[in-house]
């Protein structure tokens, strides 16, 4: 009888840092047939376990410099869960832009709120009078700023893979604070 494929809920959208947490998670395990649920919130990603409509859900719960997932943990406080692990992954923030556009250009950084504090060092020695504009995620930022949503002299602050999926271009590489960027996630089941 074939195997059924796990569905994982994960926090993020494609090219989140959750979904390489959650790829990652899957390559250690050997899942080899499994469907990724990009849930973009915590909140949704907890309901997904605890309603079974994910067999495993994926979350981001600290930072080295960014400090505790807030959003995170008051999801793990609403909802129950059994969690399977507790693992760490490297992150390496990059400013993503549309293709063009020069730093000296940048009007406004966008990102999900635990991202510009990784990066809070660098974003205000270069970028100190521009605005920092909060998203619910690196990925989705990166999507809006791709699909126009954003202002085009908007920059983003999110994964290199972010750029090759919605063809912006990276600014500069590794601007996170900390060299060693380590952020905790937990995979957790019903």
């Amino acid at each position: 009888m074939a195997q059924k494929k796990v569905k994982i809920a994960i926090q993020g959208a494609e090219g989140s840092f959750c979904e390489e947490a959650a790829l990652d998670f899957c390559q250690r395990h050997n899942m080899g047939d499994y469907q990724m649920l990009y849930l973009i919130t915590a909140e949704k990603v907890m309901e997904a376990v605890e309603q079974e409509a994910a067999g495993l859900g994926i979350l981001a719960m600290e930072n080295a410099q960014g400090g505790v997932v807030i959003e995170s943990m008051y999801a793990l406080a609403r909802h129950s869960c059994e969690i399977v692990e507790m693992f760490h992954i490297q992150v390496e923030q990059c400013l993503l832009g549309r293709p063009g556009l020069t730093m000296g250009d940048v009007t406004q950084i966008h990102s999900h709120p635990q991202a510009l504090r990784q990066c809070r060092n660098y974003l205000a020695d270069h970028f100190w009078t521009r605005p920092l504009v909060d998203e619910e995620d690196t990925a989705v930022a990166a999507k809006r700023l791709a699909d126009g949503e954003l202002p085009s002299t908007a920059a983003v602050v999110g994964s290199g893979l972010c750029a090759e999926l919605y063809n912006l271009v990276v600014l500069t590489e590794g601007i996170q604070d900390l060299k060693n960027n380590l952020t905790l996630f937990l995979g957790v089941k019903k």
